[in-house]
């Protein structure tokens, strides 16, 4: 967002900083009428700073019941409201929120930068108890910014915080869809005026703003000062440069920042609470939802007092029982400091050699569903972050001629991790050993200490807010990695990463890109791929190399379709403009070079926000494209079917004898080119009901999956509103090909057209008769195969929805009635209830609980169906995620029931060990082969 003006900062008598940390929430303030520009701490009611213990008793009086588990009429009120608060924050709902883990929403930030959910639907508490109001990511955050500034506006009540200078800090890794999100999350608090500030630079300024009177004497040009910042949920790391300034005096300046990792303080609990888990119970069980909850928290308050100062020898940790056995049926073990210096020191800190890489493998740890780092060595992270400097930094004119370029000379240690002197200490012995032996073997950096790192990141946003009003010592942020736009190469169909805004530029400064000039296709769809890379810095503006996807990573596409009310040519000479904003994302804008039209380009967040699919990165081009010879013969064959009543039955027989290939090897660069014929020739499906139903098959067949090329999304919302409920040969036939239609491309859909299609279907098939010849409703034979078949693909359906519909799937299989339509069913039930879903979000997954209930009657089905193996397959598919995976014994009797019905050994595989999909098996999971070059989950 833009700065503010000078004329709104005179109205801001305060500044005012919010750190939104994983297990507390931190907010300081300036008054900008206090001449002495001393920075408090604002603490707000029930959303007190951990370690604050003196403001823990100056909470209100809960008078929460155990028995009943709840609270006493107005125990929860506030100071500035009369009604009763459903929910509670802060110190209280962290420590309480061990009792009942199925009510407790934790890692805010972390969701909020989560692309495996959709950020916008209400998930949070991940698997939460039943009668739980859920919230999104989005309305999390957005809760806690609106309580802050209720409290906040009850206390100064003439100086409403939606009118003061706000800064809220985020992780420097965070990327522009969760920077957005989080000016998002701030808007629907009513905060307009805000600023965001990574958190290693506000750690970093509230070392300045303590040491403000002589920090010109611990620093001095030529160092570099490494930010280690570890919270609850991330890691960040970050470089900055200590430069000549004017007067005698040293400026800042950040010049590299580590990758986004979400790896910390959760990840030590989680560790811990495994290791403890496998004291607690014998031949590798796991513990209940419920337990393990209530586990990782105790664990995290063993790993603070056996790693803190002046330890006991052992830490007692108590569980309560399962199940009914609430009172007698507890676990008790204990943990030894031996043994969480040993899990947690030499598995998330261990000793490492400067060129260490981390481990790409996953490190298991999804019980949370977030999507922890795959290496839990955060020391791997920061040999590789300080590895990549050396290769990439820039030549200094005060560097020293002996100095290592990756070895930091000063360190700042920032977030809850590193409240531990013992992983303080192991840190720097790890800085020691990597870069002692040539800068002299007593060598260590220099510590820059903050008093209190809860309260460090907040105190620091607050001392931003003066420096933006030219208050103090600013550091000169520049961008911390290079973004680039990809082109198509005019030598090959390699894809060319343009040099857009380099490392190092300013906030509001733009990039002119006149040297070289782009041709634009203007009236149709165009997408423009976006990179980023943390580790090329030395690339400037306008520079082309080779797309790299070991040094870039794709972003969310720009996608959109360029009007121009001129009738011109649709090719066009640009040069490209851009600029990077206030918060870290990027416009850009296309100019015509010898014309006055100009396009401004932003950020698709969607494609990153709504879905847990990635950026689109060319898997489907990758599959090769056709010369336009045979997509020409084929668009004729296409026009004469539709337009002069040619035979659409022979249609794709002739189509593959013009491609030269069958209709299964067609790529999806020639399936788009389909697609968009056959959009031109839509009214081509009134010649005959054989014409629709030819055309609705082919139109699906074409764009299936409905993502995996440039474009698809608009290609499907084309589609959308084109066909919704628009069938003109209502006939048996029309019908299935519409509704197979929808299969094939459900991928592309949203949530709310899922529920658009499955509403009608739903209430046919859960009152379908046994013969039925109503208009509109399916009865037997391929109509109901399809409707079943469809239902069980719309992986977007709510939880509730789910249910219904798996209960009405299994009345169906029980029904010793049509083969084909038991089979459908219990395919359809197989992708409804997936432990791994094909393209839809993790929280869709329906909970273990109820699947078991399901399996337990597909077990004891009389006559199964060959598609059976499958279902059980689908159902008890291993994941490692304990919130999704179903109980080991259930497991152990469906790998027997595969065993005993010879279904295929790897089926039998991803039941007891988990794993990947083979082709063939995507196949049968979408219900037909994918295009070539596309993979699903």
């Amino acid at each position: 967002m833009p700065d503010s003006t000078e004329n709104e900062r005179t109205l801001s008598r305060f500044v005012v900083g919010i750190d939104l940390g994983t297990t507390n929430c931190a907010v300081a303030f300036v008054d900008t009428e206090d001449e002495s520009g001393t920075v408090c701490t604002f603490e707000v009611p029930q959303l007190v700073a951990a370690g604050e213990v003196e403001a823990r008793e100056t909470l209100p009086s809960f008078h929460y019941q155990p028995a009943t588990g709840e609270f006493a009429a107005g125990a929860l009120r506030l100071p500035w409201g009369d009604e009763n608060s459903s929910y509670i924050m802060g110190a209280f709902a962290r420590d309480h929120g061990e009792t009942v883990p199925g009510r407790q929403i934790g890692s805010a930030k972390s969701w909020l930068c989560h692309s495996g959910v959709d950020r916008t639907s209400p998930l949070l508490p991940w698997h939460g108890a039943d009668d739980v109001d859920m919230l999104s990511p989005i309305d999390v955050s957005s809760r806690i910014l609106a309580h802050i500034r209720a409290a906040w506006n009850h206390r100064f009540a003439e100086h409403p915080l939606e009118q003061q200078d706000v800064a809220i800090t985020l992780p420097a890794s965070f990327d522009e869809v969760a920077r957005e999100l989080t000016v998002k999350a701030a808007a629907q608090a009513q905060l307009p005026r805000i600023v965001l500030l990574e958190e290693p630079q506000a750690a970093f300024y509230a070392w300045i703003y303590r040491h403000r009177n002589d920090w010109q004497n611990h620093v001095q040009p030529g160092q570099k000062i490494l930010v280690c910042d570890v919270g609850g949920g991330t890691s960040d790391f970050t470089l900055i440069r200590v430069r000549p300034g004017s007067a005698g005096k040293v400026r800042f300046h950040r010049v590299a920042v580590g990758d986004h990792l979400i790896l910390g303080g959760d990840n030590l609990d989680l560790a811990l609470a495994h290791h403890v888990e496998g004291k607690l119970t014998a031949g590798g069980k796991k513990l209940s939802p419920r337990q393990w909850g209530v586990l990782v928290r105790t664990c995290r308050r063993a790993k603070e007092a056996l790693l803190g100062a002046n330890p006991p020898e052992t830490f007692v940790i108590n569980l309560p029982g399962g199940g009914s056995k609430l009172i007698g049926g507890g676990l008790q073990t204990e943990v030894s400091e031996a043994d969480v210096r040993r899990i947690l020191l030499d598995g998330f800190l261990p000793a490492v050699e400067l060129d260490a890489q981390p481990s790409r493998r996953s490190s298991g740890f999804q019980e949370f569903g977030l999507p922890y780092a795959p290496d839990p060595a955060i020391t791997r992270y920061l040999a590789a972050f300080l590895s990549a400097h050396r290769h990439d930094a820039r030549p200094e004119e005060d560097d020293p001629v002996d100095h290592d370029p990756a070895r930091p000379d000063i360190v700042v240690f920032n977030g809850g991790l590193f409240e531990s002197t013992t992983l303080r200490e192991r840190m720097l012995d790890q800085l020691s050993q990597w870069f002692s032996p040539a800068a002299g073997s007593d060598w260590q950096p220099l510590v820059l200490k903050n008093d209190r790192l809860d309260l460090a990141v907040a105190y620091g946003a607050a001392y931003y807010g003066m420096v933006r009003r030219g208050v103090g010592e600013k550091i000169a942020a520049g961008l911390p990695r290079t973004y680039y736009v990809g082109a198509e190469s005019a030598e090959n169909d390699e894809t060319t990463a343009v040099c857009l805004l380099p490392a190092g530029i300013e906030d509001e400064q733009g990039v002119d890109l006149t040297d070289r000039t782009f041709h634009l296709r203007i009236r149709e769809p165009v997408e423009f791929p976006i990179f980023v890379s943390s580790t090329r810095l030395t690339d400037q503006p306008g520079d082309a190399v080779p797309f790299d996807r070991e040094q870039m990573s794709a972003l969310p596409p720009i996608r959109t379709v360029l009007k121009s009310r001129s009738s011109d040519a649709n090719i066009l000479p640009v040069h490209l403009h851009a600029r990077l904003t206030t918060i870290g994302t990027m416009d850009m804008w296309c100019s015509e070079v010898d014309g006055p039209r100009t396009w401004k380009l932003q950020f698709d967040v969607r494609a990153a926000t709504h879905t847990d699919r990635e950026a689109h990165t060319g898997g489907g081009e990758s599959a090769g494209f056709v010369d336009e010879q045979t997509i020409a013969t084929c668009r004729a064959l296409i026009q004469e079917t539709f337009t002069d009543a040619g035979d659409p039955k022979s249609l794709v027989k002739r189509l593959a004898a013009a491609a030269g290939m069958s209709r299964h090897e067609w790529p999806p660069s020639l399936l788009r080119e389909m697609w968009e014929c056959l959009m031109e020739v839509e009214a081509g499906r009134k010649l005959s009901m054989t014409h629709e139903a030819r055309w609705l098959n082919l139109l699906g067949y074409s764009l299936r999956p409905g993502f995996g090329m440039a474009v698809d999304d608009w290609r499907v919302a084309q589609t959308w509103r084109q066909l919704q409920g628009k069938l003109i040969h209502a006939n048996p036939t029309c019908q299935a090909e519409f509704w197979i239609l929808w299969r094939r491309i459900g991928g592309g859909l949203a949530a709310g057209q899922h529920w658009t299609l499955a509403a009608p279907l739903l209430s046919a098939v859960r009152n379908r008769p046994k013969s039925s010849k109503k208009k509109g409703k399916p009865s037997g034979g391929a109509g109901i195969v399809e409707v079943l078949r469809l239902l069980g693909s719309l992986e977007l359906l709510s939880l509730d929805v789910k249910k219904e519909l798996g209960t009405v799937l299994l009345k169906i299989i029980s029904n010793e009635g049509a083969i084909a339509i038991r089979e459908a069913a219990a395919w359809a039930l197989g992708r409804a209830a997936a432990r791994v879903p094909l393209h839809g979000p993790l929280n869709g997954v329906l909970a273990p609980t109820i699947v078991e209930a399901w399996i337990d009657k597909l077990l004891k089905t009389r006559d199964p169906d060959p598609v059976l193996g499958f279902t059980l397959m689908q159902l008890t598919r291993k994941t490692g995620d304990r919130y999704r995976d179903v109980s080991d014994e259930t497991r152990q009797r469906v790998v027997d029931w595969l065993e005993d019905h010879d279904a295929p050994s790897h089926f039998v595989t991803l039941v007891r060990e988990g794993g990947e999909l083979g082709a063939d098996e995507q196949g049968i999971v979408f219900g037909e082969s994918l295009p070539a070059g596309l993979r699903l989950g």
